[in-house]
């Protein structure tokens, strides 16, 4: 019997639940992907504590990234076949045993890739890659900040940039995770004992850097922006910050929010500086999609990009995954397994 992940309300991790479903049927344009490993992602625990937009109403299924096996295709599909291996990008919904998803959202994937590292892939690569190059033209001589380096967005980000053979870049994480960032070319930085815009601006002169990628948000974005050089962009993509542990507390959520900078258009721009809100399950241009995750998946496969799964979880162990992610313990991807 087909089954998903619902969180049933805000709360802990106890509020997931794992509930029976029907076998979709796909409409015209669509196909049934019977999945093999959906990704979670940090966004995914916000708003299991209610704190993360957009989001469907109370009980619904998370996740936007699935791989797995073609099990049907709609009315119109052309070029895909039933059993062949795929990925997809959703926009809600992917952590189930069976999906139905968009044509124009699935990708094949190369024989000589497994369907985990597929998996891996969607959410942490396309949205580090949309800022780094849709965004913001990630070009050699540059230099580069990643917040949470260690992380699925963090790691794909340190990797996009050895590829782009960028020299610069620095990476904040716990302190005990600076081996994964140094494997990758990064500078680590103990986001809990250093301050990282003194050692930025301290290694540049004074100049600061040309791209900040930050999914803390609060205050951390606001020293973000205090090492942001002249010409330079800085992405915001989470808000970590209004969710330090498992348990929803509305009052640290409202003082995260409180202490996220209000940006002054003014200001950027007589200091030319430029900044990006990214949230790829929003992002409607799918073709644009399409051909970034094209891209991340030839760099896979000429061996320049290598996902980092940090750990797999059993789908029916989805409150234990979501405390490993709040507990700061992963080191890469999360992934749940269903078949």
């Amino acid at each position: 019997m087909p089954y998903c992940v619902a969180i049933t309300k805000a709360g802990s991790p106890s509020v997931l639940k794992i509930i029976e479903i029907d076998m979709p049927v796909p409409k015209e344009g669509e196909v049934i992907i019977e999945v093999h490993y959906a990704g979670i992602n940090f966004a995914d625990t916000l708003m299991r504590l209610g704190l993360y937009q957009p989001r469907p109403p109370f009980p619904f299924t998370p996740g936007y990234e699935v791989s797995g096996t073609i099990k049907s295709l709609g009315e119109g599909v052309t070029g895909f076949e039933v059993g062949q291996r795929v990925v997809a990008a959703m926009q809600t919904g992917g952590q189930c045993s069976h999906v139905s998803v968009k044509s124009s959202r699935v990708i094949p994937i190369p024989d000589e890739m497994g369907l985990d590292e597929a998996a891996a892939m969607p959410v942490t690569y396309l949205t580090a890659h949309h800022m780094l190059h849709y965004l913001g033209h990630l070009k050699k001589g540059e230099s580069v900040l990643i917040h949470g380096g260690a992380g699925g967005v963090g790691t794909a980000a340190l990797q996009l940039c050895q590829w782009a053979g960028i020299e610069q870049v620095w990476a904040t994480a716990s302190g005990h995770k600076s081996k994964i960032i140094e494997s990758f070319g990064g500078i680590p930085i103990d986001r809990h004992k250093e301050d990282f815009t003194r050692i930025i601006n301290d290694a540049t002169n004074g100049r600061g850097v040309d791209h900040i990628l930050d999914p803390i948000g609060g205050d951390n974005l606001k020293k973000s922006l205090g090492c942001l050089a002249e010409g330079g962009r800085l992405y915001t993509y989470g808000l970590s910050s209004a969710a330090p542990n498992s348990k929803r507390s509305l009052l640290k959520a409202f003082f995260a929010l409180r202490k996220t900078p209000k940006f002054d258009a003014l200001r950027l721009m007589t200091r030319n500086r430029g900044v990006f809100g990214v949230h790829m399950g929003t992002w409607k241009d799918e073709s644009a999609m399409a051909e970034q995750l094209d891209r991340i998946l030839g760099g896979v496969k000429d061996g320049h990009l290598k996902p980092v799964i940090d750990s797999v979880f059993d789908a029916s162990d989805v409150a234990k995954a979501h405390q490993h992610i709040h507990d700061a313990k992963n080191v890469g991807k999360v992934l749940l397994k269903f078949n």
